[in-house]
């Protein structure tokens, strides 16, 4: 049994049909799966795992989107021409998103249009320029991708649960929310849309509360949940992990897509890189992308491929005094070592906070490395934790 026939069975039994089979008779008729260490806790928790949202608005968390401006200004658009076969899908993806919207008269309004999922698909999308450039910035800092990494030490088995519209389970100023649709009617959000400045910092407020019991083994990255767990107190790391799920969806009852959540896997992607029990390395497709790039041709192509590899500079060895030529002559051999180098990346090690560390460090004329290193848990080998070139 596949696992996309195991959600549409999550939506299609009912607690009535649930009830009525015993749990011998359910695991016999979901064949392979039954094996799965990770299938009851799903069995479980289905509610939560849902095809769609429940057409109906959400609990109040206790947090709002407030928009609060600089100054009162018209911030007023018109509605944007969108070919025939947009239109119809924009109208559709309204009708579908009704339960998070009105109809509405209010004094302001924004474009609509569409823009293509990567994973197929339409995605509203509305013009808030105005409204943002009116609107006071909201201070809260971003997760740090080393700190979310170096929770993750010792751990064996990691988790990831992708939340599903987590921006439609918060509540919003609704009056300044009016979008223009190609019907020419106006509408306005009762829920947090998409491309509102400051919903990132409102989202995070939200979630990392309802985290905060369980952020020991849970990191989170906005919408991006990070299960990791390892064996403590004579229990497996599987059984550890098995509690890990069960108390986040017991206690805080957030909609995950099940198509994006992986379940007790040993490397898991994470913010660019793949982070698992022996390590951390550079995100096999981005390398490859990497690998593939063209020679750049003027000064904005160049500074796009700088830009990309600088994320991923830890995993190459040298990497400042390696990019020079670029930096100064846009000489070709350094563009083919850079990317030479990202694809032998070196595996990072995760640190671990109860050994001590050791700082190693090198200059030159032109170039000034260091470099974080730690003796592993046996002691007997020096592994590179970070590098800054």
């Amino acid at each position: 049994m596949s696992w996309k026939r195991f959600t549409k069975d999550l939506a299609a039994e009912s607690d009535d049909t649930l009830s009525a089979k015993t749990k011998k008779e359910r695991f016999e008729e979901e064949g392979p799966l039954k094996s799965s260490p990770y299938y009851e806790i799903l069995r479980e928790h289905r509610d939560v795992l849902p095809n769609k949202i429940p057409a109906e608005l959400l609990k109040d968390m206790g947090i709002q989107h407030e928009i609060d401006f600089v100054t009162r200004r018209s911030i007023a658009g018109h509605c944007r021409g969108i070919e025939r076969r947009r239109s119809t899908t924009s109208l559709k993806a309204v009708a579908r998103q009704a339960k998070c919207g009105n109809q509405s008269r209010p004094p302001h309004s924004a474009l609509t249009f569409c823009v293509k999922k990567p994973q197929g698909g339409w995605r509203i999308v509305h013009a808030y320029n105005k409204l943002n450039d009116a609107t006071i910035p909201a201070q809260m800092p971003i997760p740090r991708k080393d700190v979310i990494i170096d929770s993750m030490s010792k751990s064996t088995i990691y988790c990831v649960l992708d939340l599903r519209d987590g921006f439609y389970q918060i509540n919003i100023d609704i009056p300044l929310t009016a979008v223009s649709t190609p019907s020419g009617m106006l509408w306005e959000w009762l829920v947090m849309p998409q491309g509102l400045k400051n919903t990132h910092v409102t989202f995070n407020r939200c979630v990392m509360p309802l985290l905060r019991s369980v952020r020991d083994f849970t990191p989170s990255y906005f919408d991006d949940v990070y299960v990791h767990s390892r064996a403590v107190n004579e229990k497996t790391d599987i059984e550890m992990h098995k509690e890990c799920p069960r108390e986040l969806h017991s206690k805080h009852k957030l909609y995950a897509n099940l198509k994006k959540c992986i379940f007790g896997a040993s490397e898991i992607p994470m913010l660019e890189c793949l982070v698992g029990k022996n390590g951390v390395l550079p995100d096999h497709e981005k390398v490859r992308v990497i690998n593939e790039w063209p020679t750049p041709s003027n000064v904005k192509d160049l500074r796009r491929f700088l830009g990309l590899t600088t994320y991923l500079c830890n995993s190459v060895d040298n990497y400042a005094g390696t990019i020079r030529p670029l930096s100064q002559l846009l000489k070709n051999e350094a563009f083919n070592a850079v990317k030479l180098g990202l694809t032998e990346a070196t595996i990072l090690a995760v640190a671990g906070q109860d050994r001590p560390f050791d700082v190693v460090c090198d200059a030159s004329d032109f170039a000034i490395r260091c470099e974080v290193m730690q003796l592993d848990h046996e002691s007997s080998t020096t592994n590179r934790v970070t590098k800054a070139s």
